[in-house]
């Protein structure tokens, strides 16, 4: 007697399998007519353009990324009598103009006789700057060395390719706790 209710509870499955293999003809018989009747249309591809080969004349040139160009450029500003780059070019660069100014950060300032000093922390490394100083990757001299800020002046090209004169400063950063 318990094998009866295990044979009646197949028969709703077997059903339900038989339904759904007549759904699948009718898909298949429709998907099957949709593709006799669907006509592809297919652009022809066009013939290859003749490749017409071109000289190279740049050779006699100067390379646009090599040390040489920049050498001409800067032997051009430093020969020109009213370019602010002249003095620059001219005198002994200081060991804080090796590193770009995003690269340092103020941790301090000092007073002394000679005057206000700030406290650079470069590469982990402590650097004392007064004005007059240089330090960065522009030419960045020190104006003014305050509590909390530096004020430099850099020299940088314009998008015109003029050398300007802009002020920057370096605010004293706050010690992370």
């Amino acid at each position: 007697m318990k094998r009866e209710p295990l044979k009646l509870a197949w028969l709703p499955v077997l059903l339900a399998l038989t339904a759904c293999t007549a759904q699948l003809d009718e898909l298949q018989q429709w998907t099957e007519n949709e593709r006799r009747s669907a006509k592809p249309s297919v652009k022809r591809l066009e013939p290859p353009k003749k490749f017409e080969p071109q000289a190279y004349e740049a050779m006699t040139g100067v390379e646009p990324f090599s040390t040489q160009k920049l050498t001409v450029a800067a032997k051009q500003e430093a020969a020109q009598p009213n370019s602010m780059l002249a003095a620059e070019m001219n005198r002994r660069r200081e060991p804080l103009e090796a590193y770009p100014l995003d690269s340092m950060s103020m941790v301090g300032s000092m007073s002394r006789q000679e005057g206000r000093f700030a406290i650079l922390k470069v590469d982990n490394l402590l650097y004392y700057v007064k004005r007059g100083d240089y330090l960065g990757l522009n030419f960045g001299r020190v104006l003014k060395v305050e509590e909390t800020e530096i004020s430099l002046r850099e020299i940088v090209q314009d998008p015109s390719g003029e050398w300007v004169e802009r002020v920057t400063t370096l605010q004293l950063q706050e010690a992370a706790r």
